[in-house]
């Protein structure tokens, strides 16, 4: 089994995987982005174990990711809504979907993403901060940032 952690790895994805990088979490967090909030709902949506969709929620509630309500005293009872820190995430879940389409889905989209005001497709795109211009993979370099450790001898 993986470890959860990557202690040694001073990385930002990394530190993304620990929370979101087993097999469900990201599914439930997509779940949660499109309206839903109950636990029936998400456990009827994906065919997921209880028991399995209640660490998940757990972890994404500890992790500030979701937000846990209550909506029922008796017998108390949770929805779970998104953060600002959970909607975050869907770019990256946009990317995640454009990949998928592109290379996994051979008969077309499950599902699009349209614009709720003009209702056409979006897409995700890398966006030079100086000029505003459209970056593609092979024109973005990296180099070390404030939180980069040393470089090891």
């Amino acid at each position: 089994m993986l470890p959860r952690t990557y202690d040694q790895i001073n990385c930002s994805i990394a530190r993304t995987m620990e929370v979101v990088g087993d097999r469900w979490t990201l599914l439930v967090v997509r779940n949660a982005l499109v309206g839903m909030t109950r636990f029936d709902e998400f456990q009827r949506s994906l065919d997921i174990a209880p028991n399995v969709l209640t660490d998940r929620l757990a972890r994404l509630t500890e992790e500030g990711i979701l937000e846990r309500r209550q909506y029922s005293q008796r017998p108390p009872r949770y929805e779970y809504h998104p953060t600002a820190k959970g909607r975050d995430l869907w770019p990256l879940l946009t990317a995640m979907v454009e990949w998928g389409d592109r290379h996994y889905a051979p008969n077309g989209a499950p599902r699009l993403l349209l614009h709720a005001d003009c209702g056409q497709p979006i897409v995700q795109q890398l966006i030079c901060t100086e000029c505003d211009t459209t970056v593609t993979p092979d024109e973005i370099t990296t180099m070390p940032g404030p939180g980069a450790q040393p470089a090891v001898a």
